[in-house]
């Protein structure tokens, strides 16, 4: 991505497969709370550590927001922090990549390489 921005999203490798089939991704909280959760990549380690310790075949959705077709809000979290939440599917043709994210041998995670995208 030219301008070195991106959000990021933690799905399993099987549900981000399906997307591709239908062409959208929808993510198991859009039907419950109206929009997907996303992350900065500065956020994405703590969000990964907290939620999904020790779960395998997951991906990290690299997305860049200037392609996301529905609109996206930066909305403020309890701990302060403000999380990038996307309302409606994601067309998948911003996801700029779809990276490997395995845990660590202790279930924790490292952010891998993005190959140069950042968190806005």
């Amino acid at each position: 991505m030219d301008d070195q921005r991106c959000i990021l999203h933690i799905c399993k490798r099987a549900v981000w497969e399906a997307a591709l089939q239908v062409g959208s991704y929808e993510g198991d909280t859009l039907a419950s709370e109206g929009f997907i959760h996303c992350s900065t990549s500065e956020q994405v380690v703590d969000v990964a550590d907290c939620r999904f310790k020790g779960v395998r075949d997951l991906l990290l959705l690299v997305i860049d927001p200037r392609q996301v077709r529905p609109e996206v809000k930066y909305e403020e979290a309890a701990n302060g922090q403000h999380y990038p939440h996307i309302y409606g599917p994601l067309n998948i043709d911003a996801v700029v990549s779809a990276v490997a994210f395995p845990p660590q041998a202790d279930g924790t995670f490292r952010l891998p390489d993005l190959g140069g995208a950042t968190g806005v």
